[in-house]
């Protein structure tokens, strides 16, 4: 796909199926051209020929990475840098639970590697970019957007003396640790570039009929199996909001689910811990050499 430079320009992590997908669709029919990050080989092979049939004014191209892995996450960002020529919005709505404490070849926690960290690094990579289309354009119109979930409520706020779950793990508490992670991030990273005319912003998705808890243990999976969910149109529909129309523009570090604001735990409107966050997991990736 060859990109113009005149058309704006999102990136969408597991795009490969789900709301990912949805909402990469949802963004060309309006015009944008969108990267997709996607992990399986075969969904984004699937995503790919899809996208590509329904056309729209947009195009799609797809990369793939294995987002438990940071060096992937670079590769991943590395070669979105080398294909795009501007980057106006960035989704970070990859992530899921896995049913058990899985330690990964660089030796972090996967549950936290792939929610949080992949999206922190990814991030971290692209803002130049995301800095330079903010510079040409009108400010609000470059955007960085977390899915984070309800499930950040579960716990009283982030264990420092465990961050990654790697001594105590359980899934869901896992989970939830790093869905509090990425409305943290979101609000510091909302402080940081809004001098740069960068808005960030944070949703919750609901309960989605998607393959996300494939990986998470019997009980999550009945859970979701169990549960009244919403098809992936529905919170694509928020994301597209949120990175094209007006109010995902301004007044950054907010939350929303289904088009409205609202409040998240006390825990992630903590900017003492959000900024400690920030530190430590530039001191992690720093650690395995990123």
């Amino acid at each position: 796909m060859t990109f113009d430079a005149n058309r704006p320009v999102a990136v969408v992590t597991g795009a490969s199926s789900g709301i990912g997908r949805s909402t990469a669709r949802k963004l060309m029919e309006r015009g944008w051209q969108v990267v997709g990050v996607g992990r399986d080989p075969r969904r984004c092979a699937e995503a790919e020929r899809e996208l590509a049939a329904a056309g729209g004014g947009g195009g799609f191209a797809v990369l793939r990475g294995d987002f438990t892995l940071m060096a992937e996450v670079k590769r991943v960002a590395d070669a979105i840098g080398d294909r795009i020529p501007r980057l106006d919005v960035l989704i970070n709505n990859a992530g899921g639970v896995r049913d058990r404490r899985i330690v990964t070849a660089e030796g972090t926690e996967a549950t936290f590697a792939a929610n949080h960290l992949a999206p922190f690094l990814l991030t971290r990579e692209l803002l130049p970019a995301l800095r330079t289309s903010a510079a040409a354009l009108p400010p609000g119109s470059a955007r960085v957007i977390a899915v984070s979930s309800s499930a950040h409520r579960m716990g009283k706020g982030l264990r420092w003396d465990d961050l990654q779950s790697l001594r105590d793990f359980h899934p869901a508490g896992a989970y939830g640790q790093a869905k509090l992670a990425n409305i943290l991030f979101t609000r510091e990273l909302a402080r940081r570039t809004a001098p740069d005319g960068i808005t960030a912003h944070a949703m919750h998705p609901g309960k989605v009929a998607t393959n996300f808890a494939s990986h998470g243990d019997a009980a999550m999976r009945e859970h979701m199996a169990a549960a009244d969910t919403v098809p992936p149109d529905e919170p694509a529909e928020t994301l597209v909001w949120l990175a094209a129309d007006p109010e995902g523009g301004r007044d950054g570090g907010r939350y929303f689910h289904g088009k409205a604001e609202e409040t998240p735990a006390e825990a992630a409107r903590d900017d003492a811990a959000a900024a400690r966050l920030w530190t430590e997991s530039e001191r992690l990736l720093a650690g395995l050499g990123f």
